[in-house]
């Protein structure tokens, strides 16, 4: 760990969560969307349906209520959008940098620390975040910001910025594939160290050429969500 993450890493020993506190952590169950993962050839993961029925699968086989994964793992499955790749690129984005969290439409996201919105923005590109909220967080020395994406769309409607989350408190909903991009229901939670002027948006996939500057800027989420402990 670096000494930012090391920070992050002490703001609690507890897990910092964002969806429902009451799920144990044994309900968490990995997801491997990796193009390691021979297991995808069998589904079509051009297909939010059909991604949906191989994430549904594995959570049920793991006896699991919530999977999550995702942080640096190459995937294929945004090939299907020039959001991410234009045609004939030789330099592909495919390296997922947040963590993934597979549950229900309209599941609740809560803040794991206190923070103010920042910026929010219905990115609504084929494959992308669908509606996005950034927070702000100050302890100490160091800003930050946290990302969630692929929400609903009521969670943008009527919010402001610099509007004060506590931690725990709710912030948003989950959307479901007609709005976030077209994906299963999940949430995108990135930690951003430096947003770079971004508003409401900012890279959750990177290509092999940018990812020693993503990993220095978008450290591991799990430092606070200690889903891996």
């Amino acid at each position: 760990m670096n000494v930012f993450e090391k920070y992050l890493n002490q703001l609690s020993t507890a897990s910092l969560r964002v969806l429902d506190a009451s799920i144990q952590s044994s309900k968490y169950v990995p997801i491997d969307l990796s193009i390691s993962n021979k297991k995808l050839k069998e589904f079509d993961v051009s297909s939010s349906s059909s991604l949906s029925k191989f994430i549904n699968n594995e959570i049920s086989k793991q006896d699991g209520l919530i999977g999550y994964g995702g942080y640096v793992e190459i995937r294929n499955i945004y090939q299907r959008s020039t959001h991410f790749n234009k045609l004939n690129s030789k330099d592909e984005r495919n390296i997922h940098i947040g963590i993934d969290l597979w549950a229900q439409e309209e599941s609740t996201i809560y803040a794991p620390l206190d923070g103010t919105v920042h910026s929010f923005k219905n990115n609504s590109n084929y494959g992308d975040y669908g509606p996005t909220i950034i927070l702000k967080h100050e302890y100490e020395a160091y800003v930050f910001y946290t990302l969630y994406g692929h929400l609903s769309l009521k969670s943008i409607d009527k919010l402001q910025i610099g509007k004060i989350f506590k931690a725990g408190e709710a912030i948003a909903t989950l959307g479901d594939a007609s709005v976030n991009g077209d994906y299963p229901p999940h949430l995108h939670f990135q930690i951003i160290k430096d947003l770079q002027n971004y508003k409401g948006d900012y890279p959750g996939v990177c290509n092999k050429s940018t990812l020693d500057f993503y990993l220095n800027n978008c450290p591991n989420p799990d430092v606070i969500l200690k889903l891996n402990l």
